[in-house]
């Protein structure tokens, strides 16, 4: 499984236990405001915007709080304006590592991801050096309830790319332009989809067999993923199961 799926699976269970809800709502919220201003307040016509709404719906914001975030992207009512900035570094074991941010300040965020990075065993590198590494893709998860042959059949119906699964539900890969079709696709045949978004996914693994690396890169992981700018963090590391289980106990 890409270090992205490991990485989302341990950050959800993670953010389980600490109920970090209003994080992960600021979060969304700022990414909806940022594609209402790229793109406009329109969901038909802003294919990101559809993305970001679905993808706040489906983390249970609620609908004012959308809407007020759209409100802000257009114009509408005023709010802080924020800049899409990605950094690109390596963690320990020549991990590669990419973070996506939106900030108001790029004078403030950028010293502030290096410094995490050099203080948790890791290096920022040129832009170019890791990004070409990773392929955006759309990325449906589906109930675990479903069979996996079921899963098959719809998939394929829906144009999908690939399946697998992250040890709890469900993962549909898809080209990117046709996420929202994908989507659709499948819950029209009757899959529960919990969420969808746009990744990056690794085009090649970097095994990392040892626990004590294990634990600085996903500390690492953590620390960035933590930041209060940052929105996604992406990596092409690959951990068993059994080391991943290690390290949550």
């Amino acid at each position: 499984m890409s270090g992205h799926s490991k990485w989302a699976t341990t950050k959800h269970r993670k953010g389980a236990k600490d109920a970090a809800r209003a994080k992960v709502f600021a979060k969304l919220i700022r990414q909806v405001e940022v594609a209402a201003r790229e793109g406009g307040g329109d969901v038909d016509l802003n294919a990101s915007l559809r993305t970001m709404f679905q993808k706040a719906r489906d983390a249970s914001v609620p609908m004012d709080t959308i809407e007020r975030a759209i409100k802000r992207g257009t114009g509408e009512l005023e709010g802080v304006r924020y800049e899409a900035i990605s950094y690109e570094g390596y963690g320990p074991g020549g991990v590669g590592i990419l973070v996506e941010c939106l900030s108001d300040n790029r004078n403030r965020t950028a010293p502030e991801i290096k410094n995490i990075f050099s203080k948790n065993g890791g290096d920022i590198a040129t832009p170019g050096a890791v990004a070409w590494q990773f392929d955006r893709k759309g990325s449906i998860e589906v109930s675990g309830k479903h069979s996996e042959d079921a899963m098959l059949e719809w998939v394929m119906d829906a144009e999908g790319e690939n399946l697998s699964s992250n040890g709890e539900n469900w993962i549909v890969t898809t080209e990117a332009p046709l996420l929202a079709a994908v989507r659709g696709a499948l819950e029209a045949a009757g899959a529960e989809v919990l969420g969808s978004d746009l990744v990056l996914l690794p085009q090649n693994l970097v095994p990392v067999t040892d626990l004590s690396e294990v634990k600085k890169v996903l500390r690492l992981m953590e620390a960035i993923d933590d930041h209060d700018d940052v929105q996604n963090v992406y990596a092409n590391f690959d951990i068993s199961d059994d080391l991943l289980a290690a390290y949550e106990g």
